[in-house]
């Protein structure tokens, strides 16, 4: 791709972003950033919403695991619906009963301040290295493809993406954020439809006669009934469902728009849209990377995975599909990384420098809050510039995999928090949650000689809930005994 031509895409696309955020959030208030003044439309929230739980990463790895996987994705995919059922009608209505800006000040309300910080650190790490991982993974490949043969240095490419991205969300936050996702999820959108449109004529001669080139393929096989096997069905949904629950339901990430919406029932109404339009779009993606591989199989390419979907779309299909990947996979990395450092910025502010409860002057916050995001944009980019340099994909992933285990104490700590009444001793709620993190690793990194070569997949969130939960009820407040008043006769 021509350079004038790259830099003019990348420039239309994050300018449309700049307008909708600014025409969006004139006059802005610190409350604006955090949760919208909660006045946020639920359907502009369940529409963006999509764009966020497709980061770049899922917009090349869900097609680039159909060589692999073939469909078997659908099974975990319909169990996003049971999550979203249960964020639905269990934790959004606690989170709107408490009134709820950071969804870790629940922990202060049930169990006291110790508790508070640590789910809101946990928080903080994961999503930090998460997001690290995810915009690592994608801005490699840009760079790989677009930048590097521009003479454009990784460090270069990285630091002007997480700058376009900090300068369009210090100021308007969440509020701004909604409909910049709007956009970008249009585009991602509009990009897959492309992308298959072009796939679809270089392979069949209408929509029918792909559909039915996929189900010919040994790529539609969807479920998977064998005892053992890692795509077993009820393995991949209820490991569907509590990726769903951990990942957006106890994520501030995801429940920070959530909570912008005006009433629960709004927010309510957001996540069964969100869901079914979430699911109609991983199924437009499953679809589309048969088209890669049933078209990768006629060009007998040695090509598998991300790298085949990113090569075949800059380089074979043509200039309008390079162009239309392009600006897919900077739509879905920008609509997951304005909400991580919105996020991020938010639980710091609110669970460490008690931003509710200051009587710091509107300037000020503001002023503290913008330090805060600058923070978090120069860490983002650090941890990504930390990645490249280890050069090791292996421990690069297994950095990912550690970020995940800090679900389960938070998972242990909100089913506590919601399903009981007790009282635990708060000053011990950060050493069970240590705990809980260090026999995930370990179960996770002995699995295969402790459990005879099984290996643990997102259950392992479920069991470190587990050991979390019952370390809190190890710690629970005995009963003060009230005094016995002495009758008068």
């Amino acid at each position: 791709m021509a350079p004038n031509l790259l830099y003019t895409v990348i420039a239309l696309f994050f300018f449309s972003i700049f307008l909708i955020v600014y025409f969006t959030t004139r006059g802005a208030t610190t409350l604006d950033f955090f949760n919208a003044q909660k006045k946020a439309p639920w359907f502009a929230v369940a529409y963006g919403m999509v764009g966020v739980a497709l980061p770049g990463i899922a917009f090349l790895s869900i097609p680039g695991g159909v060589g692999e996987n073939g469909f078997s994705d659908l099974q975990r995919i319909f169990g996003y619906l049971l999550g979203y059922a249960f964020i639905a009608t269990v934790l959004l209505p606690v989170y709107y009963q408490y009134g709820l800006i950071s969804i870790y000040s629940l922990f202060e309300e049930r169990f006291g301040f110790w508790s508070q910080k640590t789910g809101s650190l946990f928080f903080i790490i994961s999503r930090l290295l998460r997001s690290a991982f995810q915009v690592y993974v994608v801005v490699l490949l840009l760079h790989t493809y677009y930048f590097e043969p521009l003479g454009v240095s990784f460090g270069a490419t990285l630091f002007f993406g997480v700058l376009l991205v900090w300068l369009y969300t210090f100021r308007s936050g969440i509020k701004g954020v909604i409909w910049a996702d709007v956009f970008s999820t249009s585009i991602m959108i509009i990009a897959i439809g492309v992308l298959f449109y072009l796939l679809m004529s270089k392979v069949a001669s209408g929509f029918n006669d792909a559909m039915l080139l996929i189900q010919d393929s040994s790529f539609s096989e969807a479920f998977f009934w064998e005892t053992g096997s890692k795509n077993h069905f009820f393995r991949q949904f209820f490991s569907g469902a509590f990726v769903a629950i951990v990942l957006n339901g106890l994520d501030q990430d995801m429940m920070q728009k959530n909570l912008s919406c005006a009433s629960i029932t709004d927010a309510q109404k957001n996540m069964f849209w969100f869901g079914i339009i979430l699911v109609v779009v991983n199924i437009a993606l499953l679809t589309l990377g048969a088209l890669f591989y049933i078209f990768w199989q006629g060009t007998q390419a040695d090509l598998g995975g991300m790298e085949l979907v990113t090569q075949i779309s800059v380089q074979q299909l043509g200039l309008v599909s390079a162009v239309l990947f392009l600006l897919g996979l900077i739509a879905a990395t920008a609509s997951s990384t304005d909400s991580a450092l919105i996020s991020l910025t938010t639980a710091y502010c609110i669970d460490f420098l008690d931003f509710t409860k200051t009587k710091t002057g509107e300037a000020r916050k503001r002023m503290k809050r913008i330090q805060v995001h600058l923070f978090f944009g120069f860490l983002l980019f650090a941890v990504i510039m930390f990645f490249k340099a280890i050069t090791n994909e292996n421990v690069v992933e297994s950095i990912f995999r550690v970020a995940a285990y800090t679900y389960g104490p938070l998972l242990g700590m909100f089913l506590f928090a919601i399903f009981t009444k007790w009282e635990v001793r708060d000053h011990l709620v950060p050493l069970i949650s240590a705990i809980a993190l260090i026999a995930s690793y370990l179960l996770d990194f002995f699995s295969e000689a402790l459990f005879n070569g099984y290996e643990f997949g997102y259950e392992l969130i479920l069991l470190s809930a587990f050991i979390t939960f019952t370390g809190l009820i190890v710690i629970i407040k005995k009963q003060e005994k009230q005094p016995e008043t002495s009758k008068v006769i």
